[in-house]
């Protein structure tokens, strides 16, 4: 070693900060929400990032559904069949001359493009919501594999709010999660977003350019 070299690191090791090493940890205070006020964070921290939020009930939910698809001009709506949506999904336009319903069950190098650039809008299950956050919680799995939601320029979620915990560490521990992580949970908190050096914000860019969660009250 260099003379030089070792007169910079004895300098930095005699400058070096005297830190106790039995520090006191840091206490961060717990969000203490009641179910309303889960509900207002959640819906006011998303909406704060061009989220949109609506409450609706079990019963009005896919007549909401129906409305926003029409407001948004989403001709083609992609979902998963085998999915948690998939059966009341496919009930909801049975009965109609044109359904706006895609599904697509095969691997999705086979049908990319169409992914890329034919399909308007996706529509997924939510396993949960952080209020604290204003966060999505998504599993993915083979029959609603995450691209649903990660590629179509308008992503509709569908979540009951009553699984809004307060915290991302709420969820952690009482779902257990130390017990079967999840191989890729998706945490969504808005729209896709990016800046360039200027901070000027673009949307859409590398996702869905809308979010729309729709929140099932009870």
């Amino acid at each position: 070693m260099s003379n030089a070299r070792s007169n910079i690191l004895a300098r930095l090791r005699a400058e070096k900060p005297d830190i106790p090493t039995t520090a006191a940890p840091t206490e961060i205070q717990s969000a203490t929400w009641d179910l309303p006020g889960r509900i207002e964070q959640f819906r006011s921290k998303l909406e704060s990032v061009r989220a949109e939020v609506h409450l609706t009930s079990e019963e009005s939910w896919l007549d909401l559904l129906k409305r926003l698809v029409d407001k948004k001009h989403i001709s083609t709506l992609l979902y998963a069949p085998d999915g948690p949506l998939g059966s009341v999904l496919s009930q909801a336009w049975e009965d109609q001359d044109h359904s706006p319903l895609i599904a697509r069950t095969e691997p999705v190098n086979q049908w990319k493009e169409e992914l890329f650039y034919g399909i308007d809008g996706a529509i997924t299950s939510t396993r949960w919501g952080i209020a604290e956050t204003g966060t999505l919680v998504l599993w993915p799995t083979p029959a609603e594999p995450r691209s649903f939601s990660l590629v179509p320029p308008v992503h509709i979620a569908v979540l009951e709010a009553q699984n809004i915990y307060n915290t991302f560490a709420d969820l952690i521990e009482q779902e257990n999660w130390r017990q079967g992580m999840p191989t890729n949970a998706l945490l969504i908190s808005g729209p896709s977003k990016t800046a360039d050096i200027e901070q000027t914000l673009a949307y859409g860019v590398h996702g869905p350019v809308e979010l729309i969660i729709i929140m099932i009250t009870h």
